[in-house]
């Protein structure tokens, strides 16, 4: 072998790697995603049972019920439609009706409640996630004059 075939070697097992590396990180990234929905886009969407997603909106009024141990539903409402949830685990402490809410997780075997595994609440008084202020305001909500929006 020459020195430019040598060279040459080199670089392709190095463009070789490089390249496996990066399809490797984008398959990660694509197991990980979720995507973000509002309750009036349940209704248009079409999910395959066990798709994870977030469903943001705000916890509706009079929704909220403890129930056994550490289990608690919710309705998660964009003042059109409502998507009831239920979760098991610890609330963050801002928790609470009419404030701004992201769950994580999935509808389970066609059911129409939402099964969370993970929720976020608002971390202060002027704080609602970008996602769901966008798609609120987008569908005409007032959000009671929250210009603070991050």
């Amino acid at each position: 072998m020459t020195r430019k075939q040598k060279r040459l070697a080199i670089i392709g097992g190095g463009v070789t790697f490089i390249v496996a590396a990066v399809l490797l990180v984008m398959f990660a990234f694509s197991q990980a995603i979720a995507y973000f929905y509002v309750p009036g886009d349940l209704a248009k969407a079409h999910l395959a049972p066990g798709t994870r997603i977030r469903l943001g909106g705000l916890v509706e009024n009079g929704s909220l019920k403890r129930g056994d141990g550490m289990t608690i539903t919710f309705s998660v409402t964009d003042t059109l439609d409502r998507v009831p949830v239920t979760y098991t685990g610890i609330l963050p402490d801002l928790f609470r009706e009419g404030q701004g809410v992201v769950a994580e997780g999935s509808f389970k075997d066609g059911s129409p409640v939402f099964v969370a595994d993970t929720v976020l609440a608002k971390h202060d008084e002027t704080y609602m996630p970008k996602d769901v202020a966008d798609r609120l305001k987008a569908q005409g909500v007032s959000l009671g004059g929250k210009e603070n929006i991050q």
